[in-house]
Order: C-alpha cells, then sequence, then structure tokens
C-alpha cells in the first residue's frame, strides 16, 4: 500500500554514503525532509533530479528540510555518485529495496524500472506532498513550490 500525504511515514535504517548506519529518527522530530527515491545513480534523469536537489540544497535547508535520497545502489556506488557530482544530502543504499517496499513506491514504465517518487515530510514525520513522476528535475520544482507557498 503506498503511502500519501497525511500518513506519518514509516521508521527505516539504512546504510549512507559513507558507510554509516542512518537511522530516519536522526532528522523526524528535529526537522522537516524531503524524502525522494530514485531508479538508478548516474542516469540521466537521476543525475538532472540529483543535482537539481544539490544546487537548491541551501534552500531546503533554509527552509528547515533535509533532503534524503534513495535508491538500490549500493554504498560505493552512490560514494562515487555523490563524489562526481558534489552531492551535499545523504545518499542511502536500499539493496534489498525494504525502504521502497515500506513506503509502498510502485515500479515505473511497465515494472521494468523502479519508481521515482518524493515525499515532502513535516518535523513530526507526517507526509505533505507525494510527487510521482519520471521527469526528475520536475521533482525539485515541485517541492520548492509547496514549501515556499
Amino acid at each position: 500500500m503506498a503511502l500519501k500525504a497525511g500518513d506519518v511515514i514509516p521508521k527505516f535504517t539504512a546504510t549512507d554514503a559513507a558507510g554509516n548506519l542512518f537511522d530516519s529518527e536522526s532528522i523526524i522530530g528535529k526537522k522537516g525532509a524531503i524524502i525522494y527515491f530514485y531508479p538508478k545513480d548516474d542516469t540521466s534523469q537521476c543525475t538532472a533530479q540529483a543535482c537539481g536537489f544539490r544546487d537548491n540544497y541551501d534552500v531546503f535547508l533554509n527552509l528547515g528540510v533535509e533532503v534524503v535520497g534513495i535508491s538500490s545502489d549500493d554504498v560505493d556506488s552512490h560514494q562515487e555518485f555523490a563524489k562526481k557530482y558534489n552531492l551535499p544530502f545523504i545518499l542511502l543504499s536500499d539493496s534489498d529495496n525494504a525502504i521502497r517496499k515500506l513506503f509502498g513506491v510502485p515500479s515505473s514504465f511497465l515494472g521494468l524500472l523502479p519508481g521515482r517518487v518524493t515525499y515532502l515530510v513535516d518535523k513530526q514525520g507526517v507526509i505533505q506532498m507525494v510527487f510521482d513522476s519520471l521527469q526528475g528535475m520536475k521533482h525539485v520544482s515541485k517541492m520548492i513550490e509547496k514549501l515556499t507557498k
């Protein structure tokens, strides 16, 4: 069952790009978050999306929102991706798709690709907006639009 606006995000842990264990409770209760699921490191739409979040990272931080990207890529892939594009935010490895399943992120393109879905979550962990689109940069603009209204 896919999570929707008004739902509370489930608690989860995963390994970040530095190899450290990330716990969702390290953010929830302290600040808002943009949690975005994407198909694969270093592909055109995923890179555009990540660089869009990078280029607007200060905007999000100033609005009290942390950015967290999640894909099934391993830690080494995330390290290379973050270094290559100078990504300042958290990238989590969900190699078994457990977090993707917790959130109910649907597959896209006839079930062949992992879905691209972004969740805007308030400080208490309540989802304020869910955005589902294959176009990576639209996710960034939709989050800015929602946060600055």
